[in-house]
């Protein structure tokens, strides 16, 4: 290990190429701790985190208590499978089902896990309590959705890089235009076959598009009314991260299942997890999924602690707070800017556009400056940078990053 710290980040950068599966496009900034809202590097050179692990570590880095949690249980019990009981499950999925209101939980690690646990879910209910044919159940999905890359879900993705070489791929999805509840119902009207309509309540890969207001309200009262399955995914926009508890909550709507993972556990264990309530759960059966990890006990002692500190230090109401003051101060600067045209988001997750084609490599080499004025962020879809800093940051030094993304922009004004 000691041969291994006296490496310079190219070294380390070098090692990742050589051995590594080259399924990523990290920025070239290799980090060695974190703390709260900050990450180093291995040569100590201190940055404002802005993506936050895609919302994973909205408690900030290395939360003491989230980290004293995994500790302490890893010291007394890691694993057992799902073969026996453990004393920390029950009390996770209790805890966890009256935080967020539902009746019970199927625990999963990743959220791409959780994702196809929602499918199968919605699926067997389909057959099983609305009726429909075998093998004739059909889901609504959005176009430009993301929702992992597991073969199924890349099956229903429009993204040709996640897709290409990757089939044959997966049927009975229908893909529809985000924020078009005309398009929904028309997908719903005459189809019987229809089970579920999963939805992400703001698409954060897309480039946090934010739905109109009242498209979510609307969507879930079109299930209601065709006697389908409304499923959020929020494992990126849950927990805290848009200024409320889950994205949903701004309008109100409770899903029949809820999609949870990053950020359940604080970002230092994968945990994820599906809730619904008795009438849908309760198709599941034994043999009919589940995963060894899944549910384990220093998964459960994460997750209970990592939720009380968003419930304790009150990260929806400050990432509500703090999203607001961002954007604001942004748009003041876009107003008079030729490089940023928009500025968009909900709570403490936001994104610029940047005014160049998406092919462009502007926006990386926007993100390349910020990485060199301390501040670590990441492109979306060509043009777009996403900020998502953890929820634990404060006015001051927020407005302090404000002032070095608005610093790294002026380098490229035209």
């Amino acid at each position: 290990m000691a041969i291994l710290e006296q490496q310079t980040s190219q070294q380390l950068i070098e090692l990742e190429n050589e051995y590594g599966a080259h399924n990523y496009h990290p920025l070239p900034v290799v980090l060695s701790r974190g703390e709260g809202v900050h990450v180093w590097d291995v040569d100590g050179k201190q940055y404002y985190d802005f993506l936050s692990a895609y919302s994973a570590v909205n408690q900030g880095h290395c939360h003491p208590k989230i980290v004293n949690a995994m500790v302490q249980q890893a010291q007394t019990l890691t694993l057992t499978s799902r073969a026996f009981h453990n004393d920390m499950l029950g009390k996770y999925e209790k805890f966890a089902c009256e935080f967020f209101g539902f009746d019970k939980l199927l625990p999963m690690n990743t959220g791409a896990e959780a994702v196809e646990t929602a499918l199968k879910l919605c699926r067997k209910w389909a057959y099983e309590v609305k009726g429909i044919d075998e093998n004739k159940a059909e889901i609504i999905v959005c176009e430009n959705n993301f929702h992992g890359r597991t073969t199924t879900i890349i099956s229903f993705s429009n993204d040709p890089v996640a897709r290409k070489n990757f089939g044959p791929f997966t049927n009975g999805f229908i893909k529809i235009a985000y924020d078009n509840l005309e398009a929904l119902e028309a997908a719903l009207q005459n189809n019987p076959n229809i089970g579920g309509f999963l939805v992400e309540p703001i698409q954060g890969e897309a480039g946090v598009y934010v739905p109109s207001k009242g498209y979510l309200t609307k969507a879930k009262a079109l299930c209601e009314q065709y006697n389908v399955l409304f499923i959020a995914d929020e494992v990126q926009t849950g927990i805290a991260r848009t200024g409320k508890l889950l994205a949903v909550n701004h309008e109100n709507v409770t899903p029949d299942i809820l999609i949870l993972g990053k950020a359940i556990s604080g970002g230092v264990y994968p945990v994820s997890a599906v809730l619904a309530n008795d009438a849908i759960m309760d198709v599941i059966k034994p043999g009919n999924h589940g995963s060894t990890f899944g549910g384990n006990p220093i998964a459960a002692a994460v997750a209970m602690a990592a939720l009380e500190v968003v419930r304790d230090e009150k990260l929806a109401e400050n990432a509500e707070t703090l999203g607001t003051i961002f954007r604001s101060e942004l748009n003041k600067y876009i107003e008079t800017s030729n490089i940023a045209s928009l500025v968009r988001g909900k709570g403490l997750l936001n994104a610029i556009l940047v005014n160049d084609e998406e092919d462009s490599d502007t926006a990386w080499n926007i993100c390349l400056a910020l990485r060199d004025n301390g501040l670590l962020a990441k492109p979306t879809h060509g043009n777009i940078i996403r900020f998502a800093p953890p929820l634990v940051m404060n006015e001051e030094q927020l407005l302090d990053c404000v002032n070095i993304i608005i610093k790294t922009l002026m380098q490229f004004e035209k």
